[in-house]
């Protein structure tokens, strides 16, 4: 008899961290923030992931997805990292290219971007431009020598729309005009059709899996005139790229150096973070939930129909750069600020 007392506590001592990983999640609900506006492709990926991240995690709580727009998510980083409880319940999709405005010292900056608990991003992806077709800048050369400069949507400093135009103009001499302040990518768009603005700043990702572009390039409305990464999107075998732009145009070390800095950003992709001060065991449950789900053949069957690209990156490597990056030289923190009209 006192054999299978001793035999039944220790199976209870074997099973008992998995009930206390599971009996945190049972019957919770988590919430996804998103710092972008609903329909945009933030927004379409994280509702995505709230679909199939709970049954990767013990207790298979459920999802919701809650939009936080402004400040190019600057608001939603600021709310997960400091406003929301660290109870493992709350979690963010975030823009990538935020640490700008911390290594820029901007007041309005209330996180660490070293300190947020790294979970993953489910794409990387360069960046391009895109200029309607109706008017006079046909290729990058033409906005380059332009007296008139284009105007191009953002949603704030920081964001892809505000430093990729930004650093073009500190790289390769190009000069636009920046309109700030728009709730996310739908809304600037519309300010394209509309022809407000002319041109718009985002991801590959986004021009090649988002409707509205497709259309966009069947009916000849928009081209693109650069892209980002260090080779040609296979894609894109046409559009230069903005590194054989600064070959070209002869651009010096100390922008290519913050070109560098600046498109890191691309590594980050489309990151998903906790808060800081939950425990080290919901961080790890957390991450590998994530991980499970960007291998969850549901879940890539599903981002296949929604012509959603899967190419993601680890919550240990952004872990990496996030710490990495954050520390700069003082004159590429200059640089920055400059980039930031700080």
């Amino acid at each position: 008899m006192k054999a299978i007392l001793v035999a039944v506590l220790f199976l209870a001592l074997l099973l008992r961290p998995g009930q206390a990983e599971a009996d945190v999640y049972q019957g919770k609900t988590v919430t996804i923030i998103t710092g972008t506006s609903a329909g945009s492709t933030y927004d379409t990926y994280a509702r995505l992931v709230a679909q199939h991240l709970g049954k990767h995690l013990p207790g298979s709580p459920s999802f919701v997805v809650q939009n936080m727009p402004g400040g190019g998510s600057m608001i939603a980083a600021n709310f997960a990292y400091g406003v929301s409880k660290p109870d493992g319940l709350t979690i963010a999709s975030i823009n990538p290219a935020l640490y700008f405005n911390q290594l820029a010292g901007r007041k309005e900056v209330q996180f660490d971007w070293s300190k947020f608990n790294w979970l993953g991003s489910p794409d990387r992806s360069d960046h391009v431009l895109y200029m309607r077709t109706d008017t006079p800048y046909k290729t990058i050369h033409d906005v380059r020598t332009a007296a008139n400069p284009p105007k191009c949507t953002a949603t704030a400093t920081g964001t892809t729309g505000h430093y990729l135009p930004k650093l073009l103009e500190e790289t390769i001499g190009t000069k636009f005009h920046i309109i700030l302040g728009y709730p996310g990518g739908p809304e600037m768009d519309l300010a394209v059709e509309r022809n407000e603005a002319q041109c718009r700043a985002f991801t590959t990702t986004a021009w090649f899996g988002g409707e509205l572009y497709r259309n966009w390039r069947k009916d000849g409305f928009a081209r693109l005139l650069i892209q980002t990464g260090r080779k040609r999107d296979e894609r894109l075998p046409d559009l230069p790229s903005l590194y054989e732009l600064m070959d070209q145009y002869r651009t010096g070390e100390n922008d290519r150096r913050l070109a560098d800095v600046v498109l890191a950003s691309n590594i980050f992709g489309r990151p998903y973070v906790a808060p800081p001060g939950i425990s080290p065991d919901q961080a790890r449950m957390l991450r590998e939930a994530f991980a499970k789900t960007m291998a969850d053949r549901e879940f890539l069957a599903e981002a296949k129909r929604r012509n959603l690209e899967i190419k993601p990156a680890a919550g240990e490597e952004l872990e990496k750069l996030a710490t990495a990056i954050v520390v700069q030289p003082p004159e590429v923190v200059a640089r920055m600020k400059k980039l930031l009209g700080k």
